[in-house]
């Protein structure tokens, strides 16, 4: 087992998953409402861009509130699949396969 090219692969690994999370802030996931009175968006890393809200829905607290958490949600799972989608595809691409490491990824 060459554990310096090992070290050196795994250097270079860590930095190819850095530049994906740079990456992924530039990919932007939008989530709106079945009536579109609520749109968001945000990174594929979860931050939160915008959130745009019809006036309609300023009248009824609750309902915003419900409005809110149901598209926050469903946009925050989108851009978790596609974050980990991406890093998957670095991680498993690029990393050496030590013995026992193997359940790290999986």
């Amino acid at each position: 087992m060459d554990l310096m090219g090992m070290m050196g692969k795994l250097k270079e690994t860590q930095q190819k998953i850095e530049d994906t999370k740079k990456r992924l802030d530039t990919v932007l996931i939008d989530e709106q409402s079945t009536d579109g009175l609520l749109k968001v968006t945000l990174t594929a890393n979860r931050t939160l861009k915008s959130i745009i809200i019809d006036d309609t829905l300023l009248a009824d607290k609750e309902q915003l509130e419900d409005y809110l958490i149901l598209v926050l949600n469903k946009a925050i799972e989108k851009a978790t699949n596609v974050n980990q989608s991406e890093l998957d595809v670095v991680t498993k691409m690029d990393m050496p396969m030590i013995p026992g490491m193997e359940d790290l990824f999986k």
